[in-house]
């Protein structure tokens, strides 16, 4: 088949199915056929460089045994074959066996399916997907890296699927924290909010170009972690991982924010850490005891700037992605976290990214935080990366660019200062005026921007999320007077 119809074919026949309801669980149920797909591949490889592996998975279940269609008639398809899947397959790769010492990349089946669902009830149209998926070849090259291609297609999808969208970072962003934080081969990095594993990915990329020998290639493979908490974004880590050639990925299914953050030692921290952790969630009270009481937030982000500081190693370097929020609160955990981070780390740059770096899934404003374990901070830059010319919004046919990032790394090597129409652009913040004024970063900020016209469930969703951020600069405000009132 032609593999640039692979996306297309497959929407055209799910949307004959009465079970799947909307883009994420389309994208749901194409993961877990490619999962399997894929790891068949990868098995007849490991099979076949490794006299004495077995898989995991029941001969009867593994993809080359029910998947493929010889056109013999026998291949299962309508009722008998939604009977495998819901009754037999499912069931059984939930239930895998394994224990501390299974093989990580046997391991990783019972961890993908013990998420996952199958959402089709037409079992003639099941058929057909499993076929169009059988028909790629990803031992093929050719097929291969257009298939990376088709898979981006897809990882892009999640930003229009609802609340799926946070699972994806534009790898425009990931490459640019990459290239900045420059990781080097023997060190470990970790992303402890994987999603798909966009920076994992990218920071692969970075290092497959110091590989020059086997040794070389097994110190990479075994540099890069992750941990995702949600099932779908997890799937896809683990895929994405596979199709670049990690046998053995080492991205674990689990709440990073559930372990204590006293209990970490040092070969729990990381050379580089790079994230964009979920933001706008909550977490229950009991997450919130794992960390200290001046550290307890209610917001996401905020928990996950802790786990940072305390997993990041002495001279480690760090690159996360954070909303508004984080800089402007001056209250609470907020203020609390910033003057740790300041304190222990070197916070020397923070670039302000537009608005719509992340549309359509959400229009809050997000900056990307470069810090390292070398010491106190004494000065932060911040720099405001404005919208390219000609280009007024970034959108889902029209996202950011890695070429759209030149004027912060021409910038980068070559700091100054910069306004432009009176209003600081770029600006050097010495500690001490952050200090008097409270720990707000929220400086060099952008212009007014002409409101922007779009269709009305985005529109809602726009001001809802505005709302957030304006209730949010109110409770800080409060907090201040307060405080005054109080003689604090």
């Amino acid at each position: 088949m032609e593999i640039s119809n692979f996306v297309k074919n497959i929407r055209n026949i799910m949307r004959g199915d009465a079970g799947i309801n909307g883009d994420a669980q389309r994208i749901e149920q194409m993961a877990w056929m490619l999962f399997l797909k894929i790891y068949d591949q990868k098995e007849a490889q490991w099979e076949f460089t490794d006299s004495s592996y077995r898989s995991i998975i029941p001969e009867e279940l593994r993809w080359r045994s029910w998947a493929v269609d010889k056109m013999d008639g026998k291949a299962p398809t309508g009722e008998s074959l939604l009977d495998f899947v819901n009754n037999r397959l499912f069931p059984t790769l939930k239930k895998l066996p394994v224990d501390e010492n299974t093989e990580t990349r046997r391991a990783i089946v019972r961890a993908v399916f013990e998420g996952e669902n199958n959402y089709m009830k037409d079992g003639t149209l099941l058929r057909q997907v499993v076929n169009v998926i059988d028909s790629i070849d990803f031992g093929d090259f050719a097929d291969r890296h257009a298939f990376g291609e088709i898979y981006e297609t897809i990882l892009k999808g999640l930003q229009s699927a609802g609340s799926s969208g946070e699972f994806y970072t534009p790898r425009a962003v990931t490459d640019f924290m990459v290239m900045m934080v420059k990781p080097k081969l023997g060190e470990k990095m970790a992303d402890f909010a994987a999603g798909t594993c966009g920076f994992i990915v990218s920071t692969l990329k970075e290092l497959e170009k110091q590989v020059k020998t086997v040794e070389d290639r097994k110190t990479l493979n075994a540099s890069l972690f992750g941990i995702e908490k949600k099932p779908l974004p997890y799937l896809l880590g683990i895929t994405n991982l596979l199709l670049h050639d990690i046998d053995n990925p080492m991205l674990l299914h689990g709440n990073s924010l559930e372990q204590d953050v006293h209990s970490y030692t040092e070969k729990d921290r990381f050379h580089v850490i790079l994230m964009n952790p979920p933001y706008g969630g909550g977490e229950q009270d009991g997450v919130k005891m794992n960390f200290p009481s001046d550290l307890r937030s209610s917001e996401t982000a905020d928990l996950f700037m802790s786990v940072i500081l305390y997993r990041l190693k002495k001279d480690g370097r760090a690159a996360v992605i954070l909303p508004d929020g984080f800089l402007f609160g001056t209250d609470g955990a907020k203020r609390a976290i910033k003057e740790k981070l300041m304190k222990e780390c070197n916070l020397h740059t923070i670039v302000r990214m537009p608005s719509s770096v992340f549309a359509p899934y959400t229009s809050i404003c997000t900056n990307i935080l470069f810090f390292d374990k070398t010491g106190p901070t004494k000065e932060t830059w911040i720099y405001r990366l404005d919208m390219p010319d000609g280009i007024k919004h970034f959108s889902k046919t029209k996202p950011m660019q890695l070429k759209h990032f030149d004027p912060v790394v021409k910038w980068w090597d070559n700091r100054e200062a910069i306004q432009i129409d009176g209003a600081d652009k770029s600006r050097k913040f010495t500690i001490d005026e952050i200090k008097a004024g409270n720990y707000n970063l929220d400086l060099c900020g952008y212009p007014h921007e002409d409101e922007e016209i779009l269709p009305p469930d985005e529109l809602i969703a726009k001001y809802r999320k505005e709302r957030k951020v304006m209730d949010e600069r109110v409770d800080a405000a409060i907090a201040e007077i307060e405080k005054l009132l109080k003689g604090e």
